[in-house]
């Protein structure tokens, strides 16, 4: 299966050498650049790709909007967040946009088409200095408190998505349906009041969930 992806970055230099080295994988395709935020929301609602590689800092619009507004209308379009900012003024809020994965622009090419992949398929991706960002973010106390109104099938269903896992191979794994893995994946985000699966995973990562 071919990966269509959406290029969102208002330097051409940067849209032009992603699109070089991505046009070079077999199951990768280019299928639009966007130059700002609203560019991005645009080409999305025309071209709908799998994947957005996304920018942070841009004219018109930046990157952590332009994620929140494609995420409220297009909640299976993955979003990778590409920038070379690691602050966490600017992973938290991206996070919390809705985000997928987050990585900076020095990653290694091949490392990139792994991450991309692994965001295609449901992994939340982020890298390991905006990891150590948002578990510091995430506080204690009521927190601590949330895990514990999980049943004992909810964790085990957190589990399967912090190594990982789609709900079809949760459903593998467990024995269970996808549309029970589904019902799961929303009961625990409700309890632990969490808007989706890569805040999940690092909320299970913090509380050493095993």
């Amino acid at each position: 299966m071919t990966i269509r992806i959406l290029i969102a970055d208002d330097h051409h230099v940067v849209r032009r050498g992603l699109r070089f080295f991505l046009d070079m994988q077999s199951d990768i395709e280019i299928i639009g650049e966007a130059t700002d935020g609203q560019d991005a929301i645009n080409k999305v609602n025309e071209l709908h790709p799998d994947v957005v590689l996304m920018d942070l800092v841009m004219p018109t619009m930046d990157g952590i909007e332009a994620t929140k507004k494609i995420r409220e209308t297009h909640r299976t379009i993955k979003i990778l967040i590409l920038t070379s900012f690691s602050d966490q003024d600017h992973v938290i809020p991206a996070i919390r946009a809705g985000a997928n994965g987050y990585q900076l622009k020095d990653i290694e090419p091949d490392e990139l088409v792994k991450t991309i992949k692994a965001v295609y398929n449901g992994q939340s991706q982020l890298h390991p200095e905006v990891t150590h960002h948002v578990l510091t973010h995430m506080s204690g106390g009521k927190e601590e408190q949330l895990i514990d109104t999980l049943t004992k099938r909810e964790k085990e269903v957190l589990l399967e998505i912090t190594n990982g896992k789609s709900n079809k191979e949760i459903a593998a794994t467990l024995f269970i349906t996808e549309k029970t893995v589904k019902t799961h994946v929303s009961n625990l985000l409700s309890k632990l009041e969490l808007s989706d699966r890569t805040q999940a995973a690092l909320y299970a990562i913090k509380h050493g969930l095993k």
